[in-house]
């Protein structure tokens, strides 16, 4: 398993998408978002999920209170965070001003 300051200490920016899906059968509504800002950052950025109930140790020690929240890290500094729904076109400008 992975640490997440090593997950978060790299050279290009890491958006994490911290969430909770409520249940199994929920669709998550910012997947196809993040599938974009995947296909349009390619290997100059990381985009990584993570369940806040999978994590809740995690999520309590940076104060995940809300469902998303995006947090944008470059070289373990965390540089944004917002809390509620972003589209993509917002989140590739954002994570481009840290490439």
């Amino acid at each position: 398993m992975t640490k997440f300051g090593d997950l978060i200490k790299v050279d290009i920016p890491v958006l994490i998408d911290f969430y909770a899906q409520w249940s199994d059968e929920e669709e998550e509504p910012t997947g196809m978002v993040l599938k974009d800002v995947v296909a349009a950052l390619g290997d100059k950025a990381k985009v990584i999920k993570i369940d806040i109930q999978k994590n809740e140790i995690l999520a309590s020690a940076l104060k995940v209170k809300a469902n998303p929240t995006f947090v944008i890290y470059k070289n373990g500094e965390m540089k944004w965070r917002h809390s509620g729904e972003q589209d993509a076109n917002t989140l590739i400008s954002l994570v481009q001003q840290y490439v």
